[in-house]
């Protein structure tokens, strides 16, 4: 062979095995068995490294408060229901400031990986955010929407919307009975919960108002024994009504009470919450419907928020109403249950 031609064919070789090299550089540079990469290794920005098990802290604000017990057992449910391990610790903080303090403080100190609180009050809430913010610790919070100036870094917030009950009762009376004179046994005024619910109740009557008339609005104090006192007098006054507004359960049971021994006729009863005594009512006859705001979905839903973000590296809506979900008394089996949370994860994951 020429010598010629013997370097033009090294050359060539030699422009091959570069460009082969080239080809190769983006690979991994672990040899060729090299274990494939892991899940942790496949961590990004966006995503971060899955592990084997979490754990995820919850603070109660009182677990003897029957709205806080349900919330806290589906976030429990919503564990078992992950895609990988997640063992749960819920410490209560028994309506204490000074105890849910120290609640943190344990979690963070267990290590674990999250924090869900149900706090007592939205600048409470804030003491604890901020708490698990200097701790690194990323922390969600379920049933106040967090309203205020400097709330601390936390990943979403979940809560009922009291006038969107008030809205959704006024706007089911008005489509179930056109021209219905309402009696709306109010709970009690001053503490905001009752005026959330008339802010509702106002925004459905400037919508519905040719549909619907709110002839009286009389404060049962939440409490069943004032409801019928309340209506009790209304009906002694003469003033002609056909539909009741209770603002809770036991203030239905109240007007239901009243109405019967006044004898004036069915009456239809529609109250708020969706607690198990309202199911009860509901298949008594003493409430003809439910806007009901169930609890359990609360629950699923900040064990949701706080998994996405954990393991998942995702972030949602800052802010999700509570659902509020009419059930009338012949339709029961649209009825959500607190205590139903296997409903309440279907409710939340499968919309």
């Amino acid at each position: 062979m020429k010598k010629s031609t013997l370097f033009y064919l090294v050359l060539v070789l030699g422009v091959i095995g570069m460009l082969l090299s080239a080809c190769q550089g983006g690979a991994s540079t672990k040899d060729e068995t090299s274990e494939p990469t892991t899940a942790a290794e496949g961590a990004t920005e966006d995503k971060p490294a899955k592990k084997d098990s979490y754990t995820f802290g919850y603070i109660a604000y009182d677990m003897t408060d029957i709205w806080n017990e349900y919330s806290a057992r589906a976030f429990e449910y919503a564990a078992t229901r992950a895609g990988v391990e997640v063992k749960t610790v819920v410490l209560d903080s028994k309506n204490s400031l000074e105890e849910s303090v120290t609640a943190m403080e344990s979690l963070i100190q267990q290590g674990v990986d999250g924090i869900s609180i149900f706090p007592i009050s939205t600048e409470q809430g804030s003491q604890l955010v901020k708490i698990a913010n200097e701790a690194g610790v990323p922390v969600t919070v379920e049933n106040f929407a967090m309203a205020i100036e400097d709330p601390g870094d936390y990943i979403a917030s979940v809560a009922c919307e009291y006038d969107d009950i008030g809205y959704a009762a006024i706007k089911y009376i008005a489509e179930q009975k056109p021209g219905a004179k309402v009696f709306f046994c109010a709970g009690q005024q001053g503490a905001g919960v009752y005026e959330k619910y008339q802010e509702g109740v106002d925004r459905a009557l400037e919508e519905f108002g040719d549909k619907v008339e709110v002839v009286a609005t009389l404060h049962g104090d939440w409490l069943t024994d004032k409801a019928y006192t309340v209506t009790t007098d209304l009906i002694s006054s003469g003033e002609e009504f056909d539909y009741i507004f209770a603002n809770n359960g036991m203030m239905a049971q109240g007007c239901f009470q009243a109405v019967q021994d006044a004898g004036i006729g069915e009456i239809p009863i529609v109250s708020t919450g969706g607690s198990p005594d309202d199911y009860k009512m509901l298949q008594d006859g003493i409430e003809s419907a439910n806007m009901t705001a169930p609890v359990s979905i609360q629950g699923v839903k900040t064990f949701k928020n706080l998994y996405d973000y954990v393991v998942e590296g995702k972030t949602g809506e800052k802010f999700t109403a509570l659902p509020i979900v009419p059930v009338s008394a012949d339709k029961l089996d649209e009825f959500i249950a607190w205590d139903d949370y296997e409903g309440a994860y279907n409710f939340v994951y499968n919309k």
